[in-house]
């Protein structure tokens, strides 16, 4: 068990990643939140969502930044290697042929660090989202 010494929280990871104090309100929040050197990646996602689904509310939702209509349109996060960006499972199959040089499971898609951020592609799963969640 790894007790944090700034907010005496326990967790049974050494050096969990975690919000010690008030989680972030916003996007912009959440990303100075995170460590410097992975913000301009979190930057660039959150551009490429806002602009192709600009109607949709901003929030955080389960601690992450969140495109919002009516329900949970599409979401990303950071983790230690890689952005997870999470528009559900039937987005994930719908572009399965695109994202086949990526790690996906049920409704998450890993963009490592490592690889260029397909900015393009993902503007085009959050418009994908958002045209599925009128239907």
């Amino acid at each position: 068990m790894w007790i944090c010494p700034k907010c005496g929280r326990s967790f049974q990871k050494a050096k969990q990643n975690h919000y010690c104090g008030t989680a972030p309100a916003t996007i912009e929040e959440y990303i100075l939140s995170q460590p410097e050197e992975i913000q301009p990646y979190l930057r660039q996602i959150n551009e490429a969502i806002r602009a192709s689904i600009p109607e949709a509310k901003e929030k955080i939702s389960w601690s992450m930044p969140t495109y919002w209509k009516g329900h949970n349109l599409i979401q990303f996060a950071a983790a230690k290697k890689h952005i997870g960006l999470y528009p559900g499972p039937e987005a994930v199959e719908a572009f399965a042929g695109r994202l086949a040089g990526y790690k996906t499971s049920k409704g998450t898609i890993q963009l490592p660090y490592n690889k260029p951020i397909p900015l393009e592609l993902i503007a085009e799963i959050a418009k994908w989202c958002e045209a599925k969640a009128k239907q």
